[in-house]
């Protein structure tokens, strides 16, 4: 059986998830990575995009909005600004997410991460196929 680490997902509004996984594939602020089993303790901020959670039982995708994530050679633990199952998300729910990132991004001073936040989002919405 392959190694594992504790995942933890959670937002401000719930925990999302809790189990073991063989690998967690994260959008990173600064690109994509993958977290297993010793991989060495970091912290990351996230981007707008899929979070990819490999485990005994299969796949399981989250949106997430941005938040951070910290890794260690036993655990990641995502704190999400916003996330949702992927399951659970629907065109009017991802519709919103991008429209609170438009809304953002018109009052932002930092015009181009604020531009960036909007294309990611919009990146997202293509790579979850909805």
């Amino acid at each position: 059986m392959a190694s594992t680490v504790q995942f933890d997902l959670v937002s401000p509004e719930r925990r999302l998830a809790s189990f073991p996984a063989t690998e967690v594939q994260i959008p990173g602020a600064m690109g994509d990575l993958t977290a297993m089993e010793g991989h060495a303790a970091t912290i990351t901020g996230l981007r707008p995009g899929v979070l990819r959670v490999i485990a005994a039982d299969g796949v399981k995708a989250y949106i997430v909005t941005g938040g951070f994530a910290e890794i260690s050679a036993t655990g990641v633990s995502v704190l999400a600004e916003q996330a949702v199952p992927l399951h659970e998300l629907t065109p009017a729910a991802l519709d919103a997410l991008v429209a609170d990132a438009c809304e953002a991004a018109a009052v932002n001073p930092d015009k181009d991460a604020a531009d960036k936040a909007v294309a990611d989002l919009l990146a997202m919405k293509a790579a979850a196929g909805i």
